[in-house]
């Protein structure tokens, strides 16, 4: 994509305050701790193709 994200991003998505990283195949502990370093203080979590970043705890 831009060089920001893991070579293997195929989509980069937003739902609401939450990203969503698509893959062309199946992301790795590497690209995870990549995607964690740009959000830093975000819950991000690998599901296969699928990098989620959660959206930021609300405090109430």
């Amino acid at each position: 994509m831009d060089g920001e994200w893991p070579d293997r991003t195929r989509d980069v998505s937003y739902v609401g305050d939450a990203c969503v990283v698509h893959g062309s195949g199946d992301f790795d502990l590497a690209d995870l701790s990549a995607v964690r370093g740009r959000f830093p203080g975000r819950h991000v979590t690998l599901d296969g193709d699928v990098i989620t970043v959660w959206p930021p705890v609300r405090q109430q």
